[in-house]
């Protein structure tokens, strides 16, 4: 091979190197070496080194769960992860995506996977045009929204479903760092419809919106994201009935939580089973006559108040005749939560970064961005049937919530 031939070929491969760079998260489509490195276990092994360094990160999730249980192995799937009654139903729940390629082999010494690592489940409120007075802790701009949502894209994050990280059916692709966003109240900056044309539209001056938009442009974005609401208040206020408006969400990709009927604080007035039944209970209850077949499968606590001495009714109930059962319970705050496959998580005790307000507070999702390590964080490895994870991690997994993934260390 002459000497010209041999620059335009280190040149061709240059330029493939760096176009995959471009296009994937943290080099997660190069392949340097032959695939399939590191050691791969049937539903887990044995042995493993010390935990890291970097694994004793800033709060470490030891907060008793609602039941008093350190969850993890009961997290409510079956061994194929799939959601549970409730969450199966792709076109209720907004969790059908299109086929997707399968995944692609990766140098795992160039993405360093780390699917024990911790992942940030997004707690917002309120979103306005511009601050003029009241709350500030948690309220955000549609500007600073649009720019979060830029940010995170550039940091690798990518969205996936509450009920998809909960059941650990993570397909982020190779390298990128799932994130889950929650939406507390159903105020109308989240969502809200308007009329063009004597058509529905969703407003892109809202959080659901502009979610909608970015996507368009940033496809491997995700339109994910849960929705708490409370029906017996004024929820999604705009054009369109309730149910147009809860439809609408739902059929955009996104999923509905459970907030209780009226927001009531379970700590201070959640007094019987009976009250808290009514709140959880009515709210399902409201929810099936407004779109039949449609079940809540997580639950977003008031104020972040549980009612300890009645945890039960929290978790599953009846009222009326319907009964409610919820995989999950998310706390107000104040750290990212654990890896579905991990030892300490705890699905009924689930923490949640508070996104950043008009004014900031300590361990906001600003403060977590700038000093969270990416090495602390979940990155995907690609394949939703593997779970891959360092050597110094391998004693961080629950084997037994592994189901028939592969256990991959590297």
């Amino acid at each position: 091979m002459n000497t010209r031939r041999q620059l335009s070929v280190k040149t061709a491969a240059i330029i493939l190197i760096v176009g995959l760079l471009l296009s994937g998260c943290a080099s997660g489509k190069i392949q340097e070496q032959a695939p399939g490195q590191g050691t791969q276990y049937e539903n887990g092994g044995a042995g493993g080194p010390v935990q890291p360094d970097d694994a004793n990160q800033a709060g470490d999730g030891n907060e008793d769960s609602l039941d008093g249980q350190n969850g993890g192995k009961d997290s409510g799937t079956d061994s194929d992860g799939n959601a549970g009654d409730g969450a199966a139903d792709d076109s209720r729940n907004g969790q059908g995506d299109a086929d997707k390629s399968p995944p692609q082999p990766i140098d795992l010494s160039v993405v360093k996977p780390n699917e024990a690592g911790r992942v940030m489940v997004v707690m917002f409120h309120n979103f306005i045009e511009k601050y003029e007075k009241g709350d500030k802790d948690y309220t955000t701009t549609f500007d600073a929204f649009e720019e979060l949502l830029e940010n995170l894209y550039e940091a690798d994050y990518r969205l996936i479903s509450l009920n998809d990280y909960i059941s650990g059916n993570i397909d982020t692709p190779a390298g990128c760092i799932p994130m889950v966003f929650t939406f507390d109240d159903g105020t109308p900056g989240q969502f809200n419809l308007i009329e063009e044309n004597g058509e529905l539209k969703v407003n892109p001056r809202s959080a659901a919106g502009m979610i909608h938009e970015f996507n368009k442009t940033h496809p491997d974005f995700g339109v994910r994201g849960t929705f708490f609401v409370n029906l017996g208040n004024q929820t999604f206020s705009g054009a369109g009935t309730l149910e147009q408006r809860l439809e609408y969400l739902v059929g955009m990709g996104f999923e509905l939580g459970n907030h209780t009927y009226s927001h009531i604080n379970l700590k201070k007035d959640g007094k019987t089973a009976a009250i808290i039944q009514k709140e959880i209970g009515g709210n399902q209850k409201e929810l099936y006559e407004l779109i039949p077949g449609y079940t809540f499968t997580t639950f977003s606590l008031p104020y972040g108040a549980p009612a300890k001495e009645l945890v039960q009714y929290v978790i599953k109930g009846e009222y009326e005749g319907v009964s409610y059962e919820n995989r999950a319970i998310m706390k107000v705050g104040a750290e990212p939560a654990q890896s579905p496959f991990g030892v300490k998580f705890d699905p009924l005790a689930t923490p949640r970064v508070r996104s950043s307000g008009i004014d900031p507070v300590a361990q906001d999702l600003a403060w977590w961005l700038e000093n969270m390590k990416r090495s602390n964080q979940f990155v995907s490895d690609g394949d939703p049937e593997t779970v891959t994870v360092p050597a110094d991690y391998e004693k961080l997994v629950n084997k037994e919530s592994l189901g028939d993934r592969k256990l991959v260390i590297y």
